[in-house]
C-alpha cells in the first residue's frame, strides 16, 4: 500500500476533527503530502469511519495513482496549496464559528496576538462553487504572504502544516480564535490590535515554525 502511515494519520486525523467538533458528517477533508504523492480522504465519507484503504492516493497532476474511492472533490484545492506552500498536510474544515466568521467578514481581526502563529491576519477567500478551480485560486490567493490559514466565504476554513498534527492544531486555532471574535461581538465591539502591538509581539519571539528547506 502507497503511503501507509500516511494514509492511517488521516483515519486518526479525521476521528479527532470529528471529535472536537471541527466537521460533521462527510463535511471537511484532509490530506498529506510525501514527495510527488499525496493521501487525501475520499469523497463523500464521514471521516471518522475511514479506513486507510479507503484513502486514495494521487499525483500532483490530480492522476488517481492507487485506491479505490474517488478523491474528494476538493482535492484542486489541496494540490493548488501544495504548490504555493511548502506544507506537507493540510485540513479543511466546516467547523460553526469559522463559518459564521467566513459568512459575514472579508478577514479575520487580529484581535489576540495568537493570530501570527497562523501567520497574520487570517484572509477569507471570495466565494465560488466547492471543488472548482476558481476555490482553488481563491485559497491559494488568501494563504499568500506565509499564512498558514484562511477561511472561504460561507464555506468554512482551511488550515496547512509541517505535518498533519501541526495543520489539525492550525486549524483549532483557528476555529478558537474566530470563536473568540463571534464571543466577543455579543458584548461589544472588540478591540483589535494595532500592526505596531503585533510587531512587539513578534519582537518576543512569537511566530509561526518554519516548514522545513526542501
Amino acid at each position: 500500500m502507497l503511503l501507509k502511515d500516511e494514509r492511517h494519520e488521516l483515519c486518526a486525523i479525521g476521528r479527532r476533527l470529528a471529535e472536537t467538533g471541527l466537521v460533521t458528517g462527510a463535511s471537511g477533508n484532509i490530506s498529506v503530502r510525501l514527495g510527488d504523492l499525496v493521501a487525501v480522504t475520499p469523497g463523500g465519507m464521514m471521516l471518522d469511519r475511514m479506513e486507510p484503504a479507503d484513502c486514495p492516493v494521487v499525483n500532483l497532476s490530480s492522476q488517481l495513482v492507487e485506491g479505490e474511492r474517488a478523491p474528494s472533490s476538493e482535492t484542486p484545492m489541496h494540490l493548488a496549496l501544495y504548490d504555493a506552500t511548502p506544507a506537507a498536510a493540510i485540513v479543511h474544515t466546516h467547523s460553526t464559528y469559522g463559518a459564521v466568521v467566513a459568512t459575514t467578514m472579508s478577514e479575520l481581526p487580529p484581535i489576540h496576538y495568537n493570530t501570527l502563529l497562523l501567520g497574520g491576519v487570517v484572509k477569507v477567500a471570495e466565494y465560488a462553487t466547492y471543488g472548482t478551480p476558481e476555490l482553488a485560486e481563491n485559497v491559494r490567493r488568501a494563504m499568500e504572504g506565509g499564512r498558514r490559514a484562511a477561511l472561504m466565504a460561507n464555506h468554512g476554513g482551511v488550515a496547512i502544516g509541517r505535518d498533519l498534527d501541526e495543520a489539525f492544531e492550525n486549524a483549532r486555532l483557528l476555529e478558537w480564535l474566530c470563536g473568540v471574535y463571534v464571543r466577543a461581538r455579543m458584548i461589544g465591539e472588540p478591540r483589535v490590535l494595532t500592526d505596531d502591538e503585533l510587531a512587539k509581539v513578534v519582537e518576543r519571539g512569537l511566530a509561526p515554525p518554519a516548514f522545513p528547506r526542501v
